[in-house]
């Protein structure tokens, strides 16, 4: 069970953060840093509603379940001021890790097996 978790954690902690190019303005990193899944009803029971991460990370201590209520809020102030408000569909999300796992092991390779 323990595997199974520790995947799963894993998964859903990445597809919101992975890969995002950011800059590191002040005040605006925890946008740039991070998108949002498509909502439906299987990304928002298998990710525990954590697939609206700008939202956590703008109210984390806000029950998870309200996150879809304030979405369209938040989206709306971004576009006011005109910050960038991602939402990439779930499989982009999950193909994105795989990228950033093979560009990471790349590096690897690089750096200790291809001396």
């Amino acid at each position: 069970v323990r595997v199974l978790e520790s995947h799963w954690f894993v998964w859903i902690t990445q597809m919101n953060h992975i890969p995002k190019e950011i800059g590191h303005e002040k005040h605006r990193d925890w946008l740039a840093a991070t998108c949002n899944v498509e909502p439906s009803l299987f990304t928002n029971w298998f990710s525990g509603h954590l697939n609206f991460q700008i939202e956590h990370h703008l109210f984390p201590r806000m029950p998870r379940h309200n996150y879809s209520r304030v979405a369209p809020l938040v989206k709306s102030l971004c576009a006011k001021h005109g910050l960038s408000y991602e939402v990439k569909p779930f499989l982009t999300a999950l193909v994105d890790i795989v990228r950033s796992l093979k560009k990471s092991g790349d590096i690897w390779l690089d750096a200790y097996l291809h001396q």
